[in-house]
């Protein structure tokens, strides 16, 4: 597990902050999962590699990964970290294809222009690491998987919000076309880093959708997994309360440092979390006002 826990070890992501709520086994094999979803992203963010480059690169991890789950034995380390768990959880590789072709699109899309094609991309970078993670997790009743396409969804709509800047650097907008024409706010003023109140009234629509999923996947997640979901609930609690900043913020997200929670704000919710699971009353602390 020597280069999965080197990786998770590096990042400041949310995703590898849950994984203190789970014991040492689970912990481990979330561990290689977000080690190969982190690896797979850095290869499409490495912009010093051409395009057709990175997607050689991809195929190679896309063709690993399909080894791994056929039982032969993978090339990179990761995979080859990952491989006993998803053996042990009957992870699909048609779900790990459609992560890829997920951070595909990242190479070939800079804009979406329905809401609904954005949801797609949403679906395979977010929706399907949840439906993959939820298997290690361990679950009884199927409306999980619901759960989890919900949550990704809600997640990930949350990161585009706060990440509007960083991504206009690179010369993307996730924002949907026909939102921006609906808001009167042009691709230039996104471009040029340019806040103003029809802005504001984008970024609450794109928002007002991912309050809309964090409430079904609320409403979707089964009494007796909840517990078993406490890390995915955690990860919740803590892009809610970004959520949140972000709307107190009114949505201003040109500034050059990304909104946060802090560092006590986020052991604070580690807390609460690992208190509600011990005394089995874990419930979603998001998608409520």
């Amino acid at each position: 597990m020597e280069a999965s826990q080197s990786i998770t070890r590096r990042s400041a992501s949310n995703l590898a902050l849950a994984f203190v709520l789970l014991p040492r086994a689970k912990r481990q094999g979330m561990s290689a999962l977000y080690a190969f979803c982190r690896e797979v992203d850095d290869i499409a963010d490495d912009e010093s590699s051409t395009v057709d480059e990175r997607r050689r690169q991809l195929n190679r991890w896309r063709a690993d990964v399909q080894r791994a789950c056929a039982g032969e034995t993978p090339e990179f380390a990761v995979v080859r970290e990952l491989q006993p768990f998803i053996t042990k959880h009957k992870l699909r590789f048609e779900l790990f294809d459609e992560l890829i072709k997920g951070v595909v699109m990242d190479l070939e899309i800079k804009r979406y222009t329905t809401m609904d094609d954005l949801e797609q991309y949403c679906y395979r970078v977010a929706s399907v690491v949840g439906l993959l993670s939820i298997e290690i997790f361990g679950y009884q009743n199927a409306a999980c998987r619901e759960y989890a396409n919900y949550l990704g969804k809600a997640l990930q709509l949350t990161n585009i919000v706060r990440d509007v800047r960083n991504d206009a650097e690179r010369g993307r907008i996730y924002l949907p076309l026909t939102d921006l024409e609906r808001f009167h706010v042009t691709e230039s003023e996104i471009l040029a880093l340019h806040y103003s109140e029809r802005f504001r009234a984008l970024a609450e629509s794109v928002a007002m959708r991912a309050r809309h999923y964090y409430d079904l996947a609320r409403k979707t997640l089964p009494a007796e997994d909840r517990r078993a979901m406490a890390a995915a609930e955690l990860m919740g609690s803590v892009y809610w309360r970004l959520l949140r900043k972000l709307e107190l913020q009114r949505f201003d997200v040109f500034g050059p440092n990304p909104t946060r929670l802090t560092r006590v704000q986020k052991i604070g919710l580690i807390l609460r979390t690992w208190y509600r699971m011990l005394s089995g009353t874990v419930v979603p602390n998001y998608g409520a006002r």
